[in-house]
């Protein structure tokens, strides 16, 4: 395989090209893998100002329903592995919809994205000179042109990071074989493997679970990886009764003290 002069965004390795595709339907541009890590990116993306000239992409169908889901699975986490009282930030949170849906369920979640207007979380935004019990981050990894600048910021805000990007499959798909390269908006442009999160969470002395798919933990405590797994599984589902009974939203409660800030 040949090498370049590309070096991987997370381990500093040197870079292999691995194919070409077209960005946007006008850019054709190469992308790399590592050989030490197996980090996908892509050559220097001078495009990102024209792919965000809309920050949320209007292909993505899928954005009501991942938020609706992720909420149930982030519940569950916290009711059984972290600290129900504590707060929670919702970082690169889009418009608000998933914070909004934690507060109603019950959870002290605040809102954080310097690209998106909070359309339905507003009033709770969150600082970022504060601590937070549990940092989620949906759908953010893939878009992140320096990982390790990203990195810095978020693990000092937390010790522990729930997140979700998909795992590069194996071998490596080609741009027509794999949906998540998203060739139409241009936004994703940094791929991971379940060794590149390995590395990640072995330099910053994080235990690293995963349902080997989508979603995936960073802790700085051990968490028992079945318990994990079921907990985010369809068979934890089960248990949210259990959460809803002891929880109760800050819907209205919300709306009292909004009132009372006049936001």
């Amino acid at each position: 395989m040949k090498t370049s002069d590309e070096k991987c965004k997370i381990c500093g390795s040197v870079m292999s090209p691995i194919f070409r595709a077209k960005i946007l339907d006008r850019y054709e541009i190469q992308y790399y893998q590592c050989s030490n890590c197996l980090f996908v990116q892509t050559e220097p993306a001078y495009w990102l100002k024209e792919a965000y000239e809309a920050p949320m992409d209007s292909s993505d169908t899928g954005v009501l329903q991942r938020n609706i889901l992720f909420s149930l699975k982030t519940s569950l986490l916290i009711h059984f592995l972290f600290n129900k009282k504590g707060r929670y930030l919702d970082y690169a949170g889009g418009w608000g919809i998933f914070t909004r849906l934690m507060r109603d369920r019950g959870f002290n979640f605040y809102w954080y994205d310097p690209y998106t207007e909070n359309k339905f979380a507003r009033g709770f935004e969150g600082e970022l000179d504060k601590k937070y019990e549990l940092i989620t981050l949906f759908e953010g990894f893939e878009h992140f042109d320096n990982p390790r600048e990203e990195f810095k910021k978020i693990f000092k805000l937390s010790n522990n990071i729930l997140f979700s990007t998909e795992l590069v499959p194996k071998p490596t798909p080609n741009p027509k074989e794999w949906w998540y390269y998203g060739l139409n908006h241009g936004q994703h442009i940094s791929f991971y493997s379940k060794e590149t999160l390995e590395k990640i969470a072995k330099e910053y002395s994080f235990f690293y679970n995963t349902n080997g798919k989508n979603i995936h933990l960073f802790s700085k405590r051990k968490i028992s990886r079945f318990v994990f797994r079921f907990l985010i599984s369809k068979f934890g589902l089960l248990l949210l009764p259990l959460v809803f009974y002891t929880n109760k939203s800050k819907s209205f409660s919300d709306y009292e003290e909004l009132l009372s800030r006049k936001v």
